[in-house]
């Protein structure tokens, strides 16, 4: 093994022990190497039992779990229904099937949408097999406490997958939950930006994204000062909106968007109508799945979502073997800002553009 080969395994295994897991293409494009190499660096230290691989990656193994447990947790099912198979959840599942594989589970896996009626059917038919002995859900929660009740009705126990009870109800005690903490995700992009020297930040948001209501919301009670209250954007081809926000008067000289391809749009009308990011308009997009493919690369906070999927397993099963014994838990996941490109440089007011 060449030395090269060493210090790649090095990193691999700091990345994994500081974040839970690895990605494939990060991990490659950061070390300037294929995806084939790290994925046969990944193969060789699976080998060892370093890690465990799963799809697009590697996660930690879970060697902390109680002795006898193994045993007991091989007969258990947990159903699990996200409403997307592609952008943000894959990580989500990947992260919860490589806790399961640790832990001796089972997950059957279900696409929903974000409609509250296909929501209950799809869990009811993973209830009606008679297979699952819990259940991981990401349901719409627009009807808040009609889908909590109904879920607190379940015959089963359920974990609420990057999803919060809005408030106490004698339903929602008796649903756990576990999501990325959107309000601290916030605070750490406008902390940056500050940081850079904008007082004048702003914030797009996507419509009906349950991210986007998280966002909202803590953008309403921070304790950090904004003059702007957050603008929604219907789709990403909303240039209109965009164009509007970025030429008001004392307009924002930072803006924070949800999503990444909300935010590349915003980039694009930069370019188009001249205005240079960062030196310009800092911009941050909160997501991280495409924001590397930025012109400039963007700045993004990063929803920990392989840890989501791998602490919700985690809570079912310690759930299903526990019972009523312990209190009912709610866990906020920490993210983290990887910082790029598009949020370098020193605050402009573009007074010539923008107007004084």
């Amino acid at each position: 093994m060449t030395l090269f080969q060493v210090q790649r395994h090095e990193r691999l295994m700091s990345e994994l022990h500081q974040h839970g897991a690895v990605r494939v293409s990060e991990l490659a494009r950061e070390l300037g190497v294929s995806e084939l190499t790290i994925r046969r660096d990944i193969a060789a230290l699976a080998a060892r039992n370093l890690l465990t691989r799963v799809h697009g990656g590697a996660t930690l193994p879970l060697r902390s779990r109680p002795a006898g447990r193994s045993r007991s947790t091989t007969a258990l099912t947990v159903g699990m229904v996200v409403p997307s198979l592609d952008f943000y959840w894959p990580p989500v599942v990947g992260g919860a099937r490589a806790a399961a594989a640790a832990l001796g589970v089972t997950v059957q896996l279900r696409g929903s949408t974000y409609d509250p009626d296909e929501d209950r059917r799809q869990i009811g038919r993973l209830i009606e097999a008679g297979e699952v002995r819990g259940l991981l859900l990401a349901p719409s929660l627009d009807g808040d406490d009609a889908m909590i009740d109904w879920i607190g009705r379940l015959p089963v126990p359920a974990v609420l997958v990057e999803r919060q009870p809005r408030r106490w109800t004698s339903a929602s005690r008796q649903v756990e939950w576990v999501r990325s903490d959107h309000a601290l995700g916030l605070e750490m992009a406008v902390h940056h930006l500050h940081e850079s020297g904008h007082d004048r930040i702003g914030l797009l948001l996507s419509r009906g994204s349950p991210t986007s209501a998280y966002l909202s919301q803590a953008w309403r009670t921070a304790a950090f000062p904004h003059d702007h209250p957050p603008v929604v954007l219907d789709d990403p081809a909303d240039r209109r909106t965009i164009r509007s926000f970025l030429a008001q008067r004392g307009g924002p000289t930072a803006l924070i968007v949800h999503s990444d391809p909300h935010a590349m749009a915003v980039a694009q009308v930069c370019a188009e109508d001249g205005i240079r990011i960062p030196e310009d308009l800092a911009l941050i997009s909160y997501d991280d799945e495409i924001a590397h493919l930025g012109e400039p690369p963007l700045t993004a906070v990063r929803p920990p979502k392989n840890h989501v999927g791998r602490v919700a397993v985690e809570l079912i099963v310690s759930r299903l073997l526990d019972g009523d014994r312990r209190p009912a838990r709610g866990i906020l996941v920490a993210p983290e800002l990887v910082v790029r490109e598009s949020s370098f440089g020193s605050a402009r007011f573009r007074l010539s553009r923008f107007g004084s």
